[in-house]
């Protein structure tokens, strides 16, 4: 009677043990079933920087590329249509845009484009490669390194229904946009786990960006005035206010992604300066393939050179288009272009970003002018990355 008595307890503890590992284990996996359900398909990059920094620049080094479906600044169109609020006001309606574009759901531009449209209705539309080949349109292969140009003259009479269809067929979508001011705007884009969303922060010597900016003054009145706040006034931004609000807002950036930054934002952030992009393109763009899940084709980097060796700095004509340039002569050029008054009222607004951010004041007309003096601190590997 003992002995069945023992056996019958071991029996009874040993189906406990069992029942309670298979439940564990059980547990176990079906925590593990909802993330690699939901795990996205695609990798969705959104380029965050301001006007004249040399964001369509980088916008085109992931444009060329076959696996990218890029558009720059999707956004434009809610700014132009509701161009009387201020940017903090737009920017909700500004993030569920560029929510449903990286769906590749266009029906949100219904709201601010004509019913019945075609390509060339979208801004920018011929700065991406993928709207100017196959799905999109019939003229370019994928691997083909368009031009604005020819993209124009022969695509831009396609249904825009093809912009959808195109998107859907990319595994990279990447979005430039200027028109973000705080990071925790898209926090909600960050935590949503149908996106794979990963953040390229670009910014620019402050005094270059303001060099830039004169060369382009009416086309940026209008987004001034929003930026200032202005109920639909335009403003020429003569007295800097509109770069005070730029670097404070790339100080903010910064701060929040590097500074006791939420977990969701491990490995998902990237900061990249301007001129260390110029300065050694191939090793940085290698960088930003990496942290993009991408990359370097041999036609690509035969490219990048060509368009990063130019003759002199570009005319003024060309202000928003990509042409081939001296890139470290576009860096530098500033300081023999702006006086040194407004070189000084550029540092007094913008101090806080161009100590941030690795620049040097300068302090007189000769060190500006003295161009061996080089006013870009060398970069610690990862400084700028979380």
């Amino acid at each position: 009677m003992v002995r069945l008595r023992i056996s019958s307890t071991i029996v009874v503890i040993f189906l406990m043990i069992q029942t309670g590992f298979l439940l564990f284990m059980y547990a176990r996996h079906s925590s593990f079933m909802p993330q690699s359900e939901e795990k996205p398909s695609r990798v969705h990059i959104l380029i965050l920087s301001s006007w004249r920094s040399g964001s369509s620049f980088v916008g085109q080094l992931f444009s060329q590329h076959p696996d990218v479906f890029y558009l720059m600044e999707p956004a434009w169109h809610v700014w132009v249509t509701m161009y009387q609020n201020s940017a903090k006001v737009l920017h909700m309606a500004v993030r569920d845009l560029v929510r449903s574009v990286f769906k590749c759901d266009m029906s949100v531009f219904d709201a601010y484009m004509p019913w019945k449209r075609n390509l060339s209705d979208l801004f920018q539309w011929a700065m991406s490669r993928a709207l100017c080949s196959a799905p999109a349109c019939d003229s370019f292969q994928r691997t083909d390194i368009t031009n604005e140009m020819a993209c124009k003259t022969l695509c831009g009479k396609y249904p825009f229904s093809k912009v959808e269809k195109a998107c859907k067929t990319y595994s990279h979508i990447v979005l430039k946009e200027v028109r973000f001011f705080d990071l925790t705007v898209l926090y909600p884009l960050l935590t949503d786990l149908s996106l794979n969303l990963k953040i390229i922060h670009l910014v620019r010597d402050p005094r270059a960006v303001a060099k830039s900016r004169e060369q382009s003054v009416k086309a940026l009145a209008r987004d001034n005035g929003i930026v200032l706040s202005t109920n639909g006034t335009e403003v020429e931004d003569s007295k800097y206010k509109v770069m005070q609000e730029i670097c404070r807002s790339h100080v903010q950036i910064y701060e929040t992604a590097t500074q006791k930054p939420p977990r969701f934002l491990k490995d998902r952030y990237l900061m990249i300066r301007f001129e260390d992009l110029v300065q050694d393109p191939l090793s940085e763009i290698r960088d930003m393939y990496k942290f993009a899940d991408l990359r370097l084709t041999p036609k690509l980097e035969s490219w990048i050179y060509n368009i990063t060796h130019g003759q002199g700095p570009g005319k003024k004509k060309e202000a928003f288009k990509i042409t081939s340039r001296d890139a470290v002569n576009v860096s530098q050029a500033w300081r023999n272009i702006l006086s040194f008054q407004k070189i000084k009222k550029v540092q007094e607004v913008c101090r806080g970003a161009i100590n941030m951010f690795g620049y040097k004041l300068l302090d007189s007309e000769k060190e500006q002018k003295d161009l061996s003096l080089d006013l870009v601190l060398p970069r610690r590997r990862n400084q700028f990355s979380w």
